[in-house]
């Protein structure tokens, strides 16, 4: 039924003597000018957030960490902050920069594991340095740094 309506639109706008031309698709993804991460991928599936929120969280007081091994040779990590600590700038300036934490440090990490970060109010005024090193403890208790 669509199809035949989106049809009769096009007919009659031809007919008007409008000229109809479909928006380009375009596959190729933008860049967002940043470094990607090498070893990890972003972890977008609910229902392994949820699997993870079951597992023994390692705490302190700027995040919570939660991890879980995988079957693939590769990190999934997910961030969460919740609407409790601001604003959308907020939260997305709290989000960039665990993520950032990660990745400058992303070499430390073992391959093969679910990691979701949590982030609690304090993560909002703390220093990048602390929030850094607030990681790498957390990853340290919860064993998936690799040992030197």
């Amino acid at each position: 039924m669509k199809t035949l309506r989106n049809a009769l639109t096009a007919k009659r706008e031809e007919s008007a003597g409008r000229c109809i031309r479909p928006a380009p698709f375009l596959s190729v993804q933008k860049d967002r000018g940043g470094i990607a991460l090498k070893f990890s991928t972003s972890l977008k599936l609910n229902h392994i957030f949820r699997r993870l929120y079951h597992t023994n969280g390692q705490a302190n007081a700027c995040l919570v960490l939660y991890a879980r091994k995988n079957r693939t040779n590769t990190n999934r990590v997910g961030v969460t902050v919740s609407k409790k600590l601001g604003k959308a700038v907020v939260r997305n300036r709290v989000r960039r920069r665990i993520r950032e934490a990660y990745r400058i440090n992303e070499a430390q990490f073992q391959p093969g594991w679910d990691i979701v970060i949590v982030a609690r109010s304090r993560a909002v005024d703390v220093s990048f340095q602390k929030l850094t090193q607030s990681l790498l403890s957390l990853s340290e208790q919860a064993g998936i740094l690799i040992r030197s």
